[in-house]
């Protein structure tokens, strides 16, 4: 293995020599009057440099057909789902104006979809009847500090009524005891009833356990005047009798502080063939920047976000069975940071790495682990090198997914923070005692890297930042093939375009990668120009698609049980070495828990190829997938889809 890597290095190098000497021997004057630019050109369209490195793309949309892309997910219709929501631009969301686009990488037309309410930094995962989950979205942007002007923050309504539970409408007034300062509440509020609680040895009347409910609130009037410093304890305006005696509210301080953004609980289904999104039952938690993983009974687990106060959710999950459209929280409560990369292991239980998106406390559900939902045990896997460095760090399921290896990559430290990691890290859940191991290493510390499963089994790892969200001119415009077998990073053609936060990558049918996003801070050096949202779409053609021609693959059934087999056709299938499921990826933050590589056993007798899909349901989730088959060079097929019921 280490041979044939040390042969695709050292082809890597002769063809860019042998185009240098080529070059400066019979143009030399060329090289001179036209600069390192034109040769630079001239030099990755070369035959033999696609062919051992790549190439990269540029599509650019008409402008009308143009947004701020966050999310992407392929849909089973080989089309890409393209979502904007309010594109991380205030005015767009004061104004209600939400977008929703679907490019058809083959035929290149793009299409504007309605957008039904604000799905900026939403969650999202493929359903085993092929539509996308999407859940949670905005409903308020963060207001920094100095662009607050009316006091406000969280109010605890608490109902001392164990008979029935209160709603207090949006406008409500809450005015303190103490401080006789009066707030009102932006959204409606449902306060549970009280609990009563009993003596469990003589069954006798203890007392009555509040029920609570959260709300935002602010002061009537600006100023700095009406924040308050200390908690309170406040009068509910509007009853009487014994609701009054009943219902109360407790604050904190109540002040100009920076506002997080407010979440939504909206759901939807996106559907495919139709083309449009149907609203199902909305999450019982409003959730922004949540992690969407699905379970091996079809079910989809809903983590963390930010609520509808701005508050992280306080590990109160839900999970959404699509054969009823409704939520059920789970029995235990688990805390993780926003966006928190979890996956499915073979076993059943949830593997969590780390790496997250960044909102939530520095001390708080940060560890690794592998955690069982059923019983709400976590158990902590050690050996993560630069373990304070995982905001923004990208998780891989390495391919193939039986192996049930995983590959953190890169990293920041905790919010602004400009530390960066170029560490990637291993680990093998299969081993005995499984713990971290460090990896081959990055030449830069690498927030927002991207990180694609190809057919033939290597991993794209691209683009990032040294620093957050781009600062400082500090986009990487590098590109390495991650090889499992040898454990080795192989440098390839460099992206034309640097990309950062909101940015992702999704594998197409055709084997190529598409990237989109990127949402710098500043545009130079210095810190001074503000950042332009990038709204090119990149494709990265890899090497294996430049050689001479490729497997073909046709026919066969389109569904598949688990543990039942298929037979297709290819002309080629005597040369074909391997053959995987991938599952079509749904990206956004540098999470993408959906993307997985599936080996399939086969045999090959002439033209017929017949395959076998795993027993396992925590392996191969019910859904439809991607089957690629590659040859001895590691050249793919185009995708037949197959769905596993």
């Amino acid at each position: 293995m280490k041979d044939r890597a040390g042969r695709r290095r050292a082809r890597r190098f002769a063809i860019g020599t042998a185009v240098v000497v080529a070059l400066a021997g019979m143009n030399g004057p060329w090289l001179y009057r036209f600069g390192t630019e034109k040769y630079h050109q001239y030099k990755i369209n070369q035959p033999e440099y696609k062919a051992a490195n790549g190439k990269w793309e540029i599509v650019e949309f008409p402008e009308e057909y143009r947004q701020n892309t966050i999310h992407a997910a392929l849909l089973r219709t080989g089309k890409v789902l393209l979502v904007a929501g309010s594109g991380n631009n205030q005015d767009n969301a004061d104004d209600k104006r939400y977008d929703t686009r679907i490019w058809d990488p083959v035929k290149g037309t793009v299409k504007k979809v309605p957008t039904p309410t604000d799905l900026f930094c939403t969650g999202h995962t493929q359903l085993a009847n092929g539509n996308l989950l999407i859940a949670g979205g905005t409903k308020r942007y963060e207001k920094l500090k100095g662009d607050v002007t009316k006091a406000g923050g969280l109010m605890v309504v608490h109902n001392e009524n164990p008979d029935q539970p209160i709603t207090l409408p949006a406008g409500t007034r809450f005015t303190g005891k103490e401080n006789g300062k009066t707030f009102v509440s932006k959204d409606p509020v449902l306060v549970p009833r009280a609990e009563k609680v009993f003596d469990p040895d003589t069954g006798e009347f203890v007392r009555n356990d509040p029920g609570l409910g959260r709300i935002y609130v602010e002061a009537q009037r600006s100023g700095a005047q009406y924040e308050t410093g200390t908690e309170d304890n406040y009068r509910v305006q509007g009853l009487s009798g014994a609701d009054a005696r009943n219902t109360y509210g407790i604050a904190q301080k109540l002040a100009l502080d920076k506002k997080d953004f407010q979440g939504i609980r909206d759901a939807f289904e996106f559907d495919p063939v139709a083309e449009k999104y149907i609203k199902v039952d909305p999450m019982h938690e409003a959730r922004w920047y949540p992690t969407l993983t699905t379970l091996g009974d079809g079910k989809i687990l809903s983590v963390s976000g930010l609520d509808d106060i701005g508050q992280l959710v306080p590990g109160k999950n839900e999970v959404y069975d699509p054969g009823t459209r409704k939520w059920t929280y789970t029995d235990e409560v688990r805390q993780f940071p926003t966006y928190p990369a979890l996956f499915l292991m073979q076993n059943g239980k949830i593997f969590y790495s780390g790496a997250n998106a960044g909102y939530g406390p520095d001390d708080v559900g940060r560890d690794p682990g592998i955690w069982d939902v059923e019983t709400n045990k976590f158990t902590k896997v050690p050996g993560l090198s630069d373990a304070d460095m995982l905001e923004t760090a990208n998780t891989v399921l390495l391919p193939p997914a039986q192996d049930e290896k995983y590959m953190v990559i890169g990293g920041g430290g905790v919010g602004e923070s400009r530390l960066s990691s170029e560490k990637t890290r291993i680990i093998d859940l299969k081993a005995d005692d499984p713990r971290f191991v460090d990896g081959p290493s990055m030449e830069k510390g690498t927030r927002y890297p991207q990180a694609s499963v190809l057919p033939d089994d290597s991993v794209l790892v691209s683009g990032g930042s040294e620093d957050y969200r781009g600062r400082g001119d500090s986009n990487i415009l590098q590109a390495r093939m991650y090889h499992p077998d040898t454990n080795d990073f192989e440098r390839v053609a460099d992206p034309l375009v640097g990309r950062n936060y909101h940015s992702g990558s999704i594998l197409l049918p055709d084997g190529r990668l598409m990237f989109f996003g990127s949402d710098s801070l500043y545009a130079d050096k210095a810190n001074t120009k503000p950042g332009k949202f990038e709204q090119r779409i990149e494709i990265y053609t890899p090497p294996y698609l430049y050689r001479d021609s490729r497997p073909d693959l046709s026919g066969g059934p389109q569904t598949i049980a688990r543990g039942d087999s298929g037979t297709f056709t290819s002309r080629a299938a005597s040369t074909v070495k391997k053959v995987r499921l991938i599952r079509p990826s749904a990206s956004t933050h540098v999470t993408d828990v959906d993307q997985r590589s599936v080996a399939l056993d086969f045999t090959a007798d002439g033209d017929r190829l017949t395959v076998t899909v795993p027993e396992n349901k925590n392996v191969v989730q019910s859904g439809w997938y991607m089957m690629f088959a590659t040859d001895g060079e590691g050249t793919p097929s185009k995708a037949q889809w197959v769905r596993v019921p």
